[in-house]
């Protein structure tokens, strides 16, 4: 089943689509996960934000989803968890992905599945085969169907407690069914 028409995924490139990722991340990170302390401008700007490359979906011109994905160390996960390569195999290209955020009326609908498969379309394309992610505790069952496997210990504190989890290439693709993809293209969603 494809996405309504009125929903579009994207990689973000236009002033007015990070300012709405400030929003949102500031909205999520600070209110409903409270990892960070929110501030009168209602936007929190990533510490990685220059690096980063978002996945987005937009309604119309509204933000309503966004993910990141970054490849260059040190990742966020290397400041919670000081062993974190002796958790991960070796010989692999890594990325981190994070700053998963849906807007509540979003949530159990088209957006989530349509963000992750941006974000892997790009880390295909990037030549990445491993992906980290600190997962919300909150949403493990949902991490581990798309085939995140759980790694360390716990990291975080009161009610931003996140589970360090990792997911090959090959791990993702064998739970989408997609095919693999040739050198240097990502798979197709259809």
């Amino acid at each position: 089943m494809s996405p309504p028409p009125h929903l579009q995924f994207k990689l973000a490139n236009e002033p007015d689509e990070f300012d709405q990722i400030h929003q949102l991340n500031h909205r999520t990170f600070t209110g409903e996960i409270p990892q960070h302390p929110g501030n009168p401008t209602g936007r929190l700007v990533d510490r990685f934000h220059a690096e980063n490359t978002y996945a987005i979906c937009l309604d119309g011109r509204q933000l309503v989803g966004m993910v990141a994905l970054r490849g260059r160390r040190p990742f966020s996960l290397d400041g919670k968890l000081p062993d974190l390569d002796s958790h991960l195999p070796a010989g692999r290209r890594i990325c981190e992905i994070r700053l998963l955020a849906v807007e509540q009326p979003y949530r159990h609908s088209h957006v989530f599945p349509g963000l992750v498969l941006k974000v892997m379309e790009h880390f295909i394309r990037e030549g990445f085969n491993l992906a980290i992610i600190s997962g919300t505790v909150r949403q493990s069952r949902l991490y581990r169907h798309l085939g995140f496997v759980p790694f360390g210990p716990l990291v975080g504190t009161g009610e931003a407690v996140f589970q360090p989890m990792q997911l090959s290439l090959e791990n993702f693709l064998s739970r989408t069914k997609l095919p693999p993809p040739a050198p240097g293209k990502p798979p197709s969603a259809q």
